[in-house]
C-alpha cells in the first residue's frame, strides 16, 4: 500500500492470473464474516450468525440520541427520534439478504475486494416502518425521482472521502412489491451493532448494498443520485472503461449444507455408504423460487429435489431436501435453483469486474469411505 489512497479514475483492480489473496483481502476477510453453512439449518439465522460486511467503521451510535432527517423535495421535512419512529405502525418481514459480491473469490480472474466464497447470506425476521408511510409523512413533492439514504459510517474508497450513500428510484422507495423498511429490529431485538444498530435500511429481494445501515438521513431528489456507491461501485462492468449496468435484485442461488462432516484444513466432506440425506436452502431477488435440481455426479446429471411448501415469506430462502446413495469413493455434488421467471443458475461463471452477482452452482467435493476406513487428504 505504501499510505498511497487510490485515485477513482482507476477501475477496480483485477488479480494477475497467479496473484495469491493480499493482506489487504485478507485483512477485509477478518473484520467481515459469512455464515456457516450448516447454519442454514435455521428458518432465521441468529444474529451472530448472519453475514457481515462493513465497508468503513462500525460507528459509535446511541439510540437514545438517534435522529432520522427526511429532507429535500418534500412539503415538510422531518427530524425523528426513536420514540417517535416507534410510534408508527410496525411491519415485520423475513428477508433473506445477499451479499452482491458473494461468490466473487471464486472467479478467474479474481476482482481484488473482499474474497467472498458463497457464504454471503442469511435470512432475519426485521422490524420497522414502511418507508412509504415516513415518505408520505414529510410529502413528496412532485419533483421528486429518488431517495438518497445516508448512513453514518464514514471512509474512502478510491480517492473519494465520502458517507456511505446509496439511492432508490421513487417507485421503489414507494412501492409495496417490495414494502422497503427503516428497521430498528433483527429477530424481535434491537439491532447489533455491526447490523446497523440503531437504524437501517431494509430492501427486499436487493443485494446487501442497498440495505443502508447506520441510517441518519433520507433525502429526495429531482435528479438521479451520482455518489460514489450508484454510479462508480456497484455496476456490471466487463472493462476498465465500460460504464455498466447498475447491481440491482438478487439472482437465484441454492446452496447446500455440506453433508458428512468435514476435514479441518480442506473443508472437504466425508460420509460413509448409503443414504445421505441432502438438504438445504433456494432464493431469488426476481421471483419465487419454483424449481431446486441436484447432481451428485459433478453435473452430467440432475433430479428434482423436495422444495418446502411457501410459507408467505416472499422474501425469504426456502428449504429443500433430497436423499444420496452414497456409495465408496470421490464424488463432486452441486445443487441449482429455478425460479419463476425462468432463470437458473449457470454451469459456467459470470464474469464482472466487480465480481457481483456471481451464482455459479455451487460444487462440494465428498468422500465416501468404507466403514473403518481411514481418511487420508
Amino acid at each position: 500500500m505504501g499510505g498511497r489512497i487510490g485515485d477513482i479514475s482507476a477501475p477496480g483492480r483485477v488479480a494477475a492470473p497467479d496473484e495469491a489473496i493480499g493482506l489487504d483481502e485478507l485483512a477485509l476477510a477478518a473484520r467481515n464474516h459469512g455464515l456457516p453453512l450448516e447454519a442454514m439449518r435455521y428458518d432465521l439465522t441468529p444474529a451472530g450468525l448472519h453475514y457481515v460486511l462493513v465497508h468503513y467503521d462500525i460507528p459509535a451510535t446511541d439510540a437514545d440520541s438517534w435522529e432520522l432527517t427526511v429532507s429535500g423535495r418534500v412539503r415538510t421535512a422531518l427530524t425523528l427520534d426513536m420514540p417517535t419512529l416507534r410510534s408508527f405502525p410496525a411491519v415485520t418481514r423475513r428477508v433473506t439478504m445477499e451479499c452482491a459480491g458473494n461468490g466473487r473469490a471464486r472467479l478467474s480472474p479474481r476482482p481484488v475486494s473482499q474474497p467472498w466464497l458463497v457464504e454471503a447470506v442469511g435470512t432475519a425476521d426485521w422490524t420497522g416502518v414502511p418507508l412509504r408511510t415516513l415518505l408520505a409523512e414529510a410529502g413528496v413533492a412532485a419533483e421528486a425521482v429518488e431517495v438518497v439514504f445516508t448512513g453514518a459510517d464514514h471512509g474512502v474508497e478510491r480517492g473519494i472521502e465520502q458517507d456511505y450513500r446509496r439511492s432508490l428510484p421513487l417507485p421503489v422507495a414507494m412501492g409495496d412489491d417490495p414494502e422497503v423498511l427503516v428497521a430498528y429490529a433483527m429477530n424481535w431485538g434491537p439491532l447489533p451493532p455491526q447490523h446497523g444498530s440503531p437504524l437501517r435500511l431494509v430492501v427486499p429481494g436487493w443485494y446487501g448494498m442497498a440495505q443502508v445501515k447506520w441510517l441518519r438521513d433520507i433525502a429526495l431528489t429531482d435528479t438521479p443520485f451520482t455518489g460514489f456507491q450508484q454510479a462508480v461501485a456497484y455496476r456490471y462492468r466487463q472493462g476498465a472503461d465500460d460504464p455498466g449496468e447498475p447491481v440491482t435484485r438478487i439472482a437465484p442461488r441454492a446452496l447446500m449444507i455440506p453433508p458428512g462432516f468435514p476435514d479441518f484444513m480442506s473443508r472437504a466432506r466425508v460420509v460413509r455408504p448409503g443414504e445421505v440425506p441432502l438438504e438445504g436452502r433456494a432464493w431469488s431477488g426476481h421471483a419465487p423460487v419454483t424449481k431446486v435440481e441436484v447432481s451428485t455426479d459433478g453435473g452430467g446429471s440432475w433430479s428434482e429435489a423436495e422444495l418446502a411448501p411457501a410459507d408467505g415469506h416472499r422474501w425469504a430462502w426456502r428449504r429443500w431436501q433430497s436423499s444420496w446413495a452414497a456409495a465408496p469413493g470421490s464424488h463432486v455434488l452441486s445443487v441449482r435453483a429455478t425460479d419463476a421467471d425462468g432463470r437458473t443458475q449457470p454451469l459456467s461463471q459470470p464474469w464482472n469486474r466487480g465480481g457481483f452477482a456471481n451464482n455459479l452452482v455451487q460444487r462440494i467435493s465428498v468422500l465416501c469411505l468404507e466403514n473403518g476406513q481411514a481418511f487420508t487428504a
